[in-house]
């Protein structure tokens, strides 16, 4: 394809002369499109084109609809969904937010294997993910929880604010995504650059980029803000670190701080919190469980601290792995080893006397015993990136699955852990772990205390074990323990600074002041947020006049952050908490009510709403809360009990 100037020209929206108006500010590009990136980038273009990232959002056209609309049927619990088409209109026809059938034109898709999902628009601008889903290699419709049982009323049906596309999913489907949403009247304007993935949603806006690579141009680098030498917000020739955190932007479980797209480039603690090594989202050893993403376990591996990238074995463009063999382990791990990672072990792998399987067989697959997979979604297998070794033993101890019996499920975990010892009698890889502790913390904290302070104070540990450690130690800080851990507020690493901020929540109010402050400058954004939030509580006395414009910027910035996620529930429950600790008993009732308006099934809220209606003397107002609490509940036992405490009073 050659250079189309016409196809530059209206994308930058200006005449290609040295005429251009200049702003008197620099400004950020704007986003021009991918169809003019493939301009000059032809070969990144086709090796993009048809990718998971391409697909990931589509418009509902015969060319991307997979699905069978052809007047097909899908039952589950009752509710009958049809699949229909009308005039190349594709249709579903299922129980709507009053648990009604109603008849929906799908609005668009999201994904393309294994499994494609269709979105609808239940409202103006409310897009909602549906939970009945097309299985690409079985050409069969199935339920994305086949196990649930959830009416029209339950938050977590399909209608409901935890499926809503706009805030859960399209930041991570769409280039330059903001998703517009008005709390006063609960409706979305979103607005994107483009659906899809598109080149612009990993370098940045292409306006700035385009000007510098114009023959003839007259790019000048001082009328743009927070770009690079080529015009561009990320530089992914910055290292690394820079490509991971890039990736990790989507391929984590984390909070989002602002309401869409960060601008490319941006560092990922300045845009998100990552979600730790939390009980119910991994197990003790940090292998996946819950629907991690990948980032959260890169991290962990010995190859992110080596400075393995993920275009080390992912093509940049395609998203697919460089080669689907053994091969893309043994470009490092082999005899001949690879000269960017001079630290390697150089040994033979790739072969019986390592794996202990026949070759080409699945058990000789490095990433079988390296990589464990879980399905997701019902049938989207992932792996897990920690890259760890098998260990049963940490099975027998702590329940963690291990890789040999995930395929033996005919042995025991101990006859497993004997016949690695006996293979194996050298290794290295036996003993203490991390593991161990965690199992045990999660169990009865109070009794492991003094092991987790253990792990939080091992500077060999990944900075997100540690993190997660000291993230165990919060409902046990004290004085003391608060004095002990004062030295990770200055660790290198985001994670750790955070995670030590609320233990100094126990420490007297002119040490915590002392010893916060300095963390409301922080150069991240993640650690800045947490320390602000540990000044709510105090009086503003014992703040220095010196410190009040870094804690009014920082509390302005995590402000920020809950207003972008408004539509949360769990979010209006902190902002509930914030009213109850600020005393504004007012404030805490709005945000506790506008939480069981979005989902009357947060039972926490509406015992917090009855109880503040209690204590302010409105029993009445008290009787109705609760009563509205046990409609929407109404085999809850909590609030039985609490109707009965509030009939007494």
């Amino acid at each position: 394809m050659g250079f189309s100037v016409m196809t530059v020209f209206l994308a930058l929206g200006v005449a290609l002369t040295a005429s251009i108006a200049r702003a008197e500010d620099p400004r950020v590009p704007d986003y021009i499109g991918t169809a003019v990136c493939a301009d000059c980038h032809q070969e990144a273009y086709e090796a993009w084109q048809g990718s998971h990232h391409d697909l990931a959002w589509t418009p509902p056209d015969a060319l991307h609809v997979l699905g069978d609309f052809d007047d097909a049927e899908f039952v589950h619990n009752g509710v009958r969904t049809t699949f229909t088409t009308e005039d190349g209109v594709f249709y579903i026809t299922s129980d709507g937010p009053d648990g009604r059938l109603q008849k929906y034109p799908v609005h668009s898709v999201a994904g393309i294997a294994p499994l494609q999902q269709y979105l609808i628009e239940t409202e103006p601008g409310k897009i909602q993910s549906f939970d009945v889903v097309w299985d690409i290699e079985r050409g069969a419709w199935y339920h994305l929880y086949p196990d649930q049982d959830l009416p029209a009323s339950d938050g977590l049906h399909w209608t409901g604010p935890y499926k809503n596309w706009g805030a859960r999913c399209a930041e991570c489907h769409a280039t330059g995504y903001k998703k517009g949403y008005d709390p006063a009247t609960r409706t979305y304007t979103s607005t994107q650059a483009e659906i899809g993935v598109g080149c612009e949603a990993c370098h940045g806006p292409g306006e700035a980029h385009v000007s510098w690579a114009l023959p003839g141009g007259d790019y000048d680098p001082t009328r743009w803000d927070r770009v690079g030498e080529t015009g561009l917000t990320m530089d992914f020739a910055a290292g690394a670190e820079a490509e991971i955190q890039q990736c990790a932007a989507c391929h984590s479980r984390r909070e989002a701080f602002e309401e869409g797209n960060p601008l490319p480039g941006t560092p990922y603690h300045d845009a998100y919190r990552l979600s730790l090594l939390r009980d119910g989202m991994y197990h003790p050893d940090g292998q996946i469980l819950e629907e991690v993403y990948v980032y959260g376990s890169f991290i962990q591996s010995k190859m992110y601290a080596a400075g393995v990238a993920c275009t080390d074995c992912h093509d940049a463009h395609s998203a697919q792995r460089l080669t689907e063999t053994n091969d893309l382990c043994t470009q490092c791990h082999s005899t001949a080893g690879n000269p960017e990672f001079p630290t390697l072990r150089l040994a033979e792998y790739d072969d019986p006397s390592h794996h202990f399987h026949e070759v080409g067989s699945e058990g000789a697959q490095c990433k079988s015993c390296h990589m464990i997979e879980r399905d997701y979604m019902g049938i989207d297998g992932r792996r897990d990136h920690s890259f760890r070794v098998p260990r049963p033993d940490l099975t027998v101890e702590t329940g963690a699955p291990n890789a040999c019996n995930d395929c033996h499920t005919d042995r025991s975990a101990e006859k497993m852990a004997a016949e690695l010892e006996a293979r194996f009698p050298d290794s290295i890889h036996r003993g203490p772990h991390f593991a161990q502790v965690f199992a045990r913390a999660r169990i009865a904290p109070q009794s492991t205390a003094e092991n987790i302070v253990a792990l939080t104070e091992y500077l060999d540990l990944p900075g997100i074990v540690r993190a997660s450690a000291l993230e165990l130690l919060h409902p046990m800080a004290g004085p003391e323990l608060a004095d002990r851990m004062a030295m990770a507020l200055r660790d290198p690493d985001p994670l750790v600074r955070a995670a030590a901020v609320p233990i100094q929540r126990a420490a007297p109010a002119p040490v915590r002041v002392e010893r916060l402050a300095p963390l409301l400058s922080d150069p991240v954004r993640s650690v800045r947020m947490a320390a602000a939030r540990e000044f709510l509580d105090l009086n503003m006395r014992v703040v220095p006049p010196q410190t009040t414009q870094a804690l009014g910027a920082a509390m302005s910035e995590w402000q920020s952050s809950l207003r972008a996620k408004a539509d949360f529930p769990e979010i209006q429950i902190i902002l509930g908490g914030v009213g109850l600790t600020m005393r504004n008993m007012p404030a805490a009732l709005s945000a506790f009510s506008e939480a069981v308006d979005l989902d009357p099934q947060r039972e926490e809220a509406w015992s917090i709403i009855v109880r503040i209606y209690a204590a302010l003397g409105d029993m009445a107002a008290a009787r109705d809360a609760v009563d509205a609490a046990l409609v929407a509940n109404p085999e809850s036992v909590a609030l039985r009990v609490l109707r009965g405490e509030i009939l007494q009073q």
